[in-house]
Order: C-alpha cells, then structure tokens, then sequence
C-alpha cells in the first residue's frame, strides 16, 4: 500500500455548550470519503453514543452532528496532518497536531477523551502540555478492536460522557 500525506478534511464539532471533548486519532478512508467522523461502517462509535443517550443511532451528518451538540460533546481528532498508509493506525508517522484553540475559543471543554490507545498517545505527546487537562483514554470504536464488544464498548464510555 502507498504511504501517503493527508490533511484532516473536516472541522471540529463543538459548540458554546460542549463541556467534554472526545479525540480520534485521524479520519479513515472511508470517513475521509465520506466526510464526516467515524464513517465506516462497521465503527461502533455512532452506535455506542446511541446507547449511552437511549436514542436512535444518528445517520446523516447532521444527525451526527445534533447528537454531540444535544449531549454537550465536541469532537475532532488529535492529529491535522499523518503521513499514512490508508486507514492504518500503525501506519502513522509525521504527525502534525490539530490546534485546539479552534475548540477552546468557542467551548468551555472540562474533559477530554480519546478514542483509543493512539488518540491517547498523540494527545499525550502534541497537546496536553497546553490544555492542561488530563485525558482518559477508553478503547477504540474501532472495528479493529474487535475484543470488545458494543456493549463493553458502551460500559467503558458511558461514565464519561454523562454529566456533561
């Protein structure tokens, strides 16, 4: 497969209420195509959330989008710029971090989580020196973490996200 550069495609979700903010490491080809975060099919992400807020899993963009906004959660991912091998994690080398202050200008952010061990790596590394907040790293939605289930996914992330 061909290493490549890509740029992060999307802007962050957030707004004036979004008091916890959720971190991924970068979009996949397949969200990349499709435009929005977590766009694969088979990422569990959109149905964990759905179960945590005993709602409808969101399908559109806008429907997405509603749901973090409803729930007070602001979502973007740790890095704006990878040298990749298509989708893979492992892959990722020549990071260039977002810069939060496009979140931080606009959202009083309390809480930050990652989606995943490398969410958490490069959120250690490249931003939290200057948040100064402390993230908690749960497992991936990913569906290469294939050992959990949706419903220890949805365990591991409901005590974060509620109260927010």
């Amino acid at each position: 497969m061909n290493r490549s550069t890509v740029l992060h495609p999307f802007p962050p979700v957030a707004d004036a209420r979004s008091r916890i903010l959720i971190l991924g490491s970068f979009p996949s080809v397949q969200s990349r195509s499709d435009g929005f975060y977590y766009g694969h099919p088979q990422n569990r992400f959109w149905k964990m959330l759905a179960l945590v807020f005993h709602t409808t899993p969101p399908v559109t963009h806008q429907e997405k989008s509603e749901l973090l906004l409803q729930h007070h959660l602001a979502l973007w991912d740790a890095a704006a710029s990878v040298s990749i091998e298509g989708s893979s994690d492992s892959s990722i080398r020549q990071v260039i971090p977002v810069r939060l202050e496009q979140v931080f200008s606009i959202a009083p952010v309390e809480r930050i989580l990652c989606n995943g061990a490398l969410a958490g790596r490069l959120y250690a590394q490249y931003l939290e020196a200057d948040t100064g907040i402390h993230a908690k790293v749960l497992p991936s939605t990913s569906p290469a973490n294939a050992a959990w289930t949706l419903t220890r996914l949805t365990e591991a992330w409901a005590p974060w996200l509620q109260n927010a």
